[in-house]
């Protein structure tokens, strides 16, 4: 299928990037009561059940019913290592947050897309094109522009060293190296279809962090897990969009490579912006729109690649 239609994987990240908007205002919700882990794991642990449904139909529908695919050491591996990268990233990403010039380590978090380029030639030999790389030094301009607060924010905000940006660039070497970690894990998988190891991507994926993230929870948090517990319906709510966007996500990298898939979902952040002025009205400084349109030029620079 990926053969005769090569631009699947295009609707297929968008509609990965809405979902994961969608679960992003979800989780939002539970960081007030169960801290951005606990929120971070209802993804993950109510995300689960989701995708065994997936697995289960993609096995038992007409035209698409297949044996389980044929795990190997290196899956395994590549898997293993996409599951912890993401999250160690979100720890990194934590850490930063607790910096005094915290805006600094976020906007270096967003250098994610850059680094997958970085790694992905290094460990999957897939090297971007020169139009790849313009459109993934546009996207990421924008995005880190984004990152910036307008107004009100301290000159420690805008210290572009120390902790706060190592950090940061911590996270976003987290984030590369699971896309590549998922995509190794696709390609380990020649024989199954793209929405075989997609499936049981997310599947596996999900439950090892579920099992590391939440044992680590149980013994430093325990109050968190009652907090998602209490939260049924939100962590459901978060669970069920997580699960769709990760599904949408790891077939994407059996699809194309880690470099396409992340520099066209950076679509995520123009659908934030969207929301935010349609539902909370927000206005755009002129910082802000000149990060959107860099970001849309790095996406329309993506589409001319194809």
């Amino acid at each position: 299928m990926s053969a005769s239609l090569p631009w699947l994987w295009i609707p297929i990240v968008l509609w990965a990037a809405l979902a994961q908007t969608a679960r992003n205002a979800a989780q939002r919700s539970l960081v007030a009561s169960a801290g951005t882990l606990g929120a971070t794991l209802a993804r993950f642990l109510y995300g689960l059940p989701f995708a065994a449904v997936w697995v289960l139909l993609l096995h038992a529908l007409p035209g698409t019913a297949a044996p389980i695919p044929d795990f190997s050491l290196p899956w395994a591996a590549w898997l293993l290592l996409g599951a912890v990268s993401q999250l160690a990233a979100t720890a990194f990403l934590l850490a930063a947050m607790k910096q005094r010039s915290f805006v600094v380590g976020v906007a270096f978090s967003k250098t994610d897309a850059l680094q997958v380029a970085l790694f992905a030639t290094l460990f999957l030999r897939e090297l971007p094109g020169w139009l790849t790389l313009l459109a993934i030094g546009l996207a990421t301009a924008g995005v880190v522009l984004l990152s910036i607060p307008n107004k009100g924010a301290g000159a420690a905000s805008f210290d572009w060293s120390g902790s706060a940006a190592l950090w940061g660039l911590a996270s976003g070497a987290g984030f590369a190296m699971s896309a590549v970690g998922y995509r190794g894990a696709a390609l380990a998988l020649p024989e199954a279809s793209p929405w075989m190891a997609g499936a049981w991507g997310v599947l596996c994926a999900q439950a090892v962090q579920t099992v590391l993230l939440g044992g680590w929870l149980a013994w430093r948090s325990p109050a968190s897990l009652r907090a998602t517990a209490a939260a049924w319906r939100v962590s459901t709510a978060a669970g069920l969009m997580g699960a769709l966007a990760s599904i949408g996500w790891f077939t994407a990298f059996a699809l194309t490579t880690a470099a396409n898939v992340r520099t066209l979902g950076l679509a995520e952040v123009v659908f934030s912006y969207l929301v935010s002025r349609r539902f909370l009205r927000e206005k755009l400084a002129p910082l802000e729109t000149l990060g959107l349109a860099l970001v849309i030029a790095g996406l329309l620079a993506m589409f001319a690649t194809l």
